[in-house]
């Protein structure tokens, strides 16, 4: 067995493009309950009311929707250098970048499906300001209230051309582990799941049908409970937003889940994870067929057909 590998501390944050900077802000903030911690030229930096870091979404305006880049938080400096050398001798480097406004100098990189991703370990916490200070001194803001409320960024899902040649790359990577995976037939990899730490996956990745690369699935919040997720969709529901499928029970990974767009298109998902957490330093992902994943959710109804075929930004058919 390879031993497991924690050179990555965790998921930190997510920059997602938008063609309708205003709508989409307005979104994050006064419904889906994030709270701004910065601005820096075409960016708005935003965070969920217990994430420990000065942001967790970073918001740029553009010409087009989709994921700019995905980055993690090392677990030392020392780490960072393993990583670096890693992912160099992957020959999948970009270079180092000097930070933004929520961390300093980072490593850049691309994924077999040309993803951008970004490690660093100096980073930036949030300080909140005397109207959000919190009552108990171990959170990072008090709770707000503010739209749906999302406690703390969970898990990012990427919409990969070839998910086989992702499960191979993000191990070697990051250090993740495999969690659980869809395999149809003897070796046709549909879906991947993975962790760098105890949680049962920060990252995700499905097939993309359109044979397209570099796409964006979703984007995840947690919240505290089950009872949120449907409070989350009442809040949806008030604010004309369209609700694209749930609250159901997924049966990968157990998650009780909500999808929405953001104006701007992008997927956004509030979800209760639940308490499963990967103790076993030895675990075995658990593999899904194409029988019983044919049987859909573990419960609610059958997922809408545009859960497997949307993403950002959109594909122009010739």
């Amino acid at each position: 067995m390879t031993e497991p590998c924690f050179d990555i501390a965790h998921l930190a944050h997510i920059e997602l493009f938008t063609d309708q900077p205003d709508k989409s802000l307005d979104f994050f903030v006064n419904v889906y309950g994030l709270t701004e911690s910065g601005r820096d030229g075409d960016s708005v930096y935003l965070r969920g009311w217990d994430d420990y870091e000065f942001h967790s979404l970073k918001l740029t305006a553009g010409k087009t929707t989709g994921v700019g880049h995905i980055a993690y938080r090392t677990t030392s400096e020392a780490a960072l250098q393993r990583r670096v050398a890693a992912i160099e001798a992957l020959g999948a480097g970009i270079g180092w970048t000097d930070g933004d406004l929520g961390h300093g100098r980072a490593y850049r990189f691309r994924d077999p499906d040309n993803h951008v991703f970004e490690i660093y370990y100096d980073t930036r916490r949030y300080e909140p300001p005397a109207s959000e200070a919190p009552a108990l001194k171990n959170l990072a803001q008090r709770f707000h209230g503010r739209g749906a409320a999302v406690r703390r960024i969970d898990h990012v899902n990427l919409l990969a051309s070839d998910v086989k040649a992702i499960r191979d790359f993000i191990p070697k990577a990051l250090g993740s582990r495999v969690t659980e995976q869809i395999v149809f037939g003897e070796d046709d990899v549909m879906g991947c799941w993975f962790t760098v730490n105890n949680k049962t996956y920060d990252l995700a990745y499905t097939g993309d049908h359109t044979g397209a690369q570099g796409r964006f699935h979703h984007v995840t919040y947690a919240v505290d409970s089950r009872e949120e997720v449907l409070r989350a969709a009442d809040i949806f529901l008030e604010n004309r937003v369209y609700i694209e499928t749930g609250p159901h029970k997924h049966a990968v990974q157990g998650t009780f889940f909500l999808y929405v767009y953001e104006p701007a298109g992008n997927r956004v998902e509030v979800a209760n994870a639940g308490a499963r957490l990967i103790l076993a330093p030895d675990w075995q992902p658990v593999t899904w067929n194409e029988d019983e994943r044919r049987k859909g959710q573990a419960w609610g109804l059958k997922t809408i057909e545009s859960f497997h075929t949307y993403g950002t930004p959109p594909v122009v058919e010739h």
